[in-house]
């Protein structure tokens, strides 16, 4: 949208943006309710400029094309205004650098040494494309799943990386919570994308088109945004413009109408005016709300031979479930890995105020929560039999 020149005019006049320090980690500690523990907006200054990436005009361009956000490190405070514009005007954001060099090798290693466990979608039951559709392709997409449980720490140690917590707290409020289990996918060249999915109605999905669908949904209520499931796309290889791989109808999260089976499927004549796939660099991650209808490309890369990765995890307010993982308390052996943090983490839905353990960027080592009363406690115990209602 402008030259170099012009755009290097704006990083220089933007320089008095502040740059946050970086986090010590997240901890644990109290909260009085959900709506306390949210970031009050503005705090922080971490825009454009701060991403580690940005190199003259044309980085600045691309992120304000894609709603971007600058990671790196992960500073204590919540987003900050344009952040907030671009997610809620677009339904996503991408967060640029948010994770370190060594983050990324180390989910690539733990990835690599699992390997021969992931299993492609090679059955037509398990196809994420129609025939004939523009998602459509002639390899198969490649899915590994129980992260949690290796040995390896990379995975859980994404449940309280510093950048990504700061924006799930801002957009999930504090005591959020792992929803679905962390997916990882792989393609080679020539594998198949997704189908549009996703929406605040239903749509080309089995049931009738344009019901409300209450398990995705948005809203911003007086400048805090709230979204039912967030999903954190990790970028673990570069993708550039063109390449395949993830696609969203921008501003699709506030649609009153639902979506035309020919575009779900890349059919439309307009498809390709209003689809969008964002160029993104390993340590990227994407968030977007799962009620922005999005899917997935087929993944062409314009470098030969080169492999897609992400990690995709999805996130939910604390008193919100979708996925049921955490009735089977996300397999053998997960919370015997885990921290005191990982394991709030993955906490069952209720609400904070019921002595919740939450993340906080402040606090002190272990397990603490809000606490009620005694007297409430012995009350509920004394009617319910238990200590909470």
């Amino acid at each position: 949208w402008c030259g170099e020149g012009r755009a290097a005019m704006i990083v220089r006049a933007a320089v008095k943006v502040i740059r946050g320090a970086p986090a010590s980690g997240a901890r644990l500690s109290a909260t009085r309710s959900s709506a306390a523990g949210r970031g009050r907006l503005g705090l922080g200054k971490v825009g454009l400029v701060q991403s580690r990436r940005v190199a003259g005009g044309r980085r600045l361009a691309a992120n304000a094309r894609d709603g971007a956000g600058g990671g790196g490190g992960g500073g204590k405070a919540g987003m900050d205004a344009e952040e907030l514009f671009w997610f809620d005007l677009n339904g996503f954001l991408v967060v640029r650098g948010a994770l370190s060099e060594r983050e990324v090798a180390g989910l690539n290693a733990a990835i690599d040494a699992h390997l021969p466990a992931a299993r492609a979608r090679d059955a037509s039951a398990l196809k994420n494309a129609a025939p004939e559709s523009a998602m459509t392709a002639s390899g198969s997409r490649v899915d590994m799943g129980g992260m949690l449980a290796w040995e390896e720490p990379a995975f859980r140690e994404l449940l309280t990386q510093p950048t990504l917590t700061r924006y799930l707290t801002e957009i999930l409020g504090k005591g959020f919570r792992l929803d679905h289990q962390p997916l990882v996918i792989v393609q080679s060249n020539d594998s198949e994308g997704f189908a549009l999915h996703g929406g605040p109605l239903s749509g080309d999905d089995g049931v009738p088109q344009g019901r409300f669908n209450p398990e995705l949904q948005y809203r911003c209520v007086n400048g805090t945004p709230w979204t039912s499931l967030l999903a954190a796309s990790v970028s673990l290889c570069d993708a550039e413009s063109g390449d395949g791989g993830f696609c969203v109808l921008r501003g699709s999260h506030k649609l009153n109408f639902a979506v035309p089976s020919a575009v779900t499927h890349g059919l439309a004549d307009k498809f390709q005016d209003h689809i969008h796939q964002p160029a993104v660099k390993k340590g990227d991650i994407i968030l977007f709300s799962e009620a922005t209808v999005h899917g997935a490309l087929p993944w062409r890369p314009r470098q030969s031979g080169k492999e897609r990765r992400l990690a995709l995890l999805r996130f939910a307010p604390a008193n919100m479930a979708y996925g049921r993982a955490y009735t089977d308390e996300w397999g053998s052996g997960v919370f015997e890995r885990c921290t005191p943090a990982q394991r709030a983490v993955l906490q069952p839905p209720y609400a904070p105020r019921l002595e919740r353990a939450v993340l906080s960027d402040a606090g002190e080592d272990g397990t603490t929560a809000y606490k009620r009363s005694e007297e409430k406690r012995a009350h509920d115990a004394h009617i319910f039999g238990t200590p909470y209602f």
